[in-house]
């Protein structure tokens, strides 16, 4: 192996390994270095599993080192940026000048990062809060002009809100009057985060200088001198977080927190200390140190995280823990799949991923041993593997720094998942007594189709990053895009599907967004979530959306199968519900780059067959 080969291979290890976001400086600097050296090389040899975007950053500050880093991160999240960096201080000029190399560039992701600094004025001492409000106001229309015009990008924006400066003119004085500067910048972050729009997310820059420590975070003479909108030492923070934030929003989403038990969960072995022997006392600080990090984890569950257990152990014994003991926060209640056993863990984060029917790059493996860990990045380099610290004390920190469970957006169908793994189990339950259609029916399921509202949109659009597997066409939009899609309802229609049964709400659980080309219906997008396969939901989407489409105008509708690694199970889609493969040449504007089937409509044609009762 050649020398560039070699240093090829490293940076392969480096990014399946997880590249720290607690890396120094220095460190992290080096690496920036090598990797330009053979960052062609990678790309070429690896392009295949890349995900190529256009990344735009705008700043208050220089920009340069924070650029290169969020692009080792990005790399070593699967995704191949291509970034346009516009001069530092540009940010107005850039956006609002329509005709900026900005718009040119037409990004997939455009960044701002803003400094306390860019705030020019403040509330006069002992003001009335009429003037406060004003002061508010007006630079929340100032950032709202910024959006208003950067939503022609039709890209999602991400937003640092403002790090709020150690320097207080009154001391401790400065939050008590809603004048100061501290309280002034918290209010204007508060109304940036209340009042952005759908396309906006903003990035929560003082959360990670408070977490980093705001007197190292603040490093004036490299302000001064080459302004620097940070310390160097928290530029691994800031680019994973950012890169991060920014996977997310390309579907790269981790769904599942996958945890070992001894040492893990509680301190001991439950096989040889017994009920009475592992450390979970709450006056005990080692037990205490466990019962956080089980309250952390519960908390993750709660907002929409499904939690495993992968545990090498005898499972009556395993759960007898979570059924007997008195102090256990988690309870098995909270366990979507519970696997305990002598079986090699990476073979049973196979079979978790299996029967939660996620991919394994979904996973997340939490474990207090070092060999475990490293069993499972060697045979499973898609799981993302937590660094475990020796001390349980700091559990949650090593969570946090990993950034894994960050999201870019929340929805209510999140808090229910566990739910409906649970739900689910009564389900299989019901199907193996009955005939597959009188199954169907005594589920008593009940379903809405209907035009995609402001209400709807943020989880059509997580559905649109997060989902692979029953997804025909996998494109990627933004919340930004799909907004403007809703504006042209002329040309596009964006329709969801929420299903309930008599065990418990999917939620929303479809999405489709169909596009007009002279009297052709495309459908540019049909993504399902893989929990209600089967349940006859494909069917009564195909009648509503074949109505709409006569209602449009419209002789037939065109669908589209685009093969991928993960969606293999949708091959057949289009030819079980009845459209037959055609290969002419596609109509304008319709990307056509697999294989494209046709349905022919009509008032008289016959419906789909379901069991679901449809409202609207």
């Amino acid at each position: 192996m050649d020398k560039k080969q070699s240093k090829i291979e490293f940076f392969h290890k480096l990014f399946s390994d997880n590249l720290s976001s607690i890396i120094s400086g220095n460190e992290l600097f080096k690496l920036i270095r090598r990797f330009k050296k053979i960052e062609s090389d990678y790309y070429q040899q690896s392009k295949t599993n890349l995900l190529e975007k256009k990344i735009a950053i705008l700043g208050s500050y220089s920009t340069q080192f924070l650029t290169d880093a969020i692009k080792l991160y990005l790399y070593s999240m699967g995704i191949s940026p291509k970034f346009y960096e516009a001069e530092y201080d540009s940010i107005a000029s850039d956006i609002l000048d329509q005709n900026s190399d900005l718009y040119q560039f037409q990004p997939d992701i455009l960044i701002i990062l803003t400094h306390y600094k860019d705030i020019k004025t403040f509330p006069s001492m002992f003001c009335d809060d009429k003037e406060i409000n004003n002061w508010d106001q007006s630079y929340l229309n100032y950032y709202n002009n910024l959006w208003k015009t950067a939503s022609k990008l039709n890209c999602q924006i991400l937003q640092s809100n403002f790090v709020i400066p150690v320097h207080r003119s009154i001391g401790n004085q400065e939050l008590l009057y809603p004048f100061s500067i501290t309280s002034s910048l918290m209010r204007l972050n508060q109304s940036l985060s209340v009042h952005k729009p759908a396309n906006v997310t903003l990035i929560d820059m003082d959360y990670l200088a408070s977490c980093f420590g705001k007197w190292e975070w603040f490093d004036d003479v490299n302000y001064f001198m080459s302004k620097q909108g940070f310390s160097f030492e928290a530029l691994g923070n800031v680019s994973h977080y950012i890169a991060r934030l920014i996977s997310t929003i390309f579907g790269k989403i981790n769904k599942c927190l996958v945890l070992d038990l001894d040492n893990t969960l509680w301190g001991g072995v439950i096989g040889d200390d017994g009920l009475d022997g592992i450390i979970l006392d709450p006056n005990n600080a080692v037990g205490e140190a466990y019962l956080f990090f089980q309250e952390y984890v519960k908390q993750l569950k709660d907002r929409g995280v499904i939690l495993a257990v992968c545990s090498k152990n005898e499972e009556e014994i395993a759960k007898s823990v979570f059924e007997k003991h008195p102090e256990m926060k988690l309870k098995l209640d909270d366990i979507a799949c519970f696997i305990a056993n002598w079986n090699d863990k990476a073979g049973n984060i196979k079979t978790i991923a299996k029967q939660l029917n996620i991919g394994l790059d979904s996973l997340v493996f939490f474990d207090d041993n070092p060999a475990e860990r490293e069993i499972v990045k060697r045979f499973l380099p898609e799981v993302e593997v937590i660094d475990v610290p020796d001390d349980p004390a700091l559990y949650v920190k090593a969570l946090l720094h990993s950034n894994a469970f960050e999201w870019h957006q929340l929805s209510k169908e999140d808090l229910f998942r566990t739910d409906y793994y649970i739900a689910n189990k009564k389900r299989i339950a019901l199907e193996t007594t009955l005939d597959y259609d009188s199954y169907l029916q005594s589920l008593e399921m009940k379903g809405i189709i209907d035009i995609v509202s402001k209400m709807e949109l943020p989880r059509v659009a997580q559905l649109i990053a997060k989902s692979n597997q029953f997804n025909l066409r996998t494109k990627r939009y933004s919340e930004a895009q799909l907004i403007d899609m809703q504006n042209k309802n002329n040309e596009y229609q964006l329709i969801y599907a929420r299903l309930s049964d008599k065990f418990g709400d999917y939620g929303v659980i479809s999405t489709i967004i169909l596009k007009k080309v002279n009297d052709q219906a495309f459908i540019d997008t049909w993504i399902m979530s893989c929990r209600v396969l089967k349940r006859g939901i494909e069917n009564a989407v195909l009648n509503y959306i074949a109505l709409n489409a006569l209602n449009w105008g419209c002789n037939c509708l065109i669908g589209e199968y685009l093969p991928t690694p993960k969606n293999a199970l949708v091959k057949n889609h289009y030819q079980d519900l009845g459209f037959k493969k055609i290969s002419n040449e596609p109509e304008e504007n319709v990307e056509q780059e697999g294989n494209r089937y046709i349905i022919e409509l009509s008032e008289n044609m016959q419906m789909k067959k379901h069991f679901i009762l449809i409202g609207g």
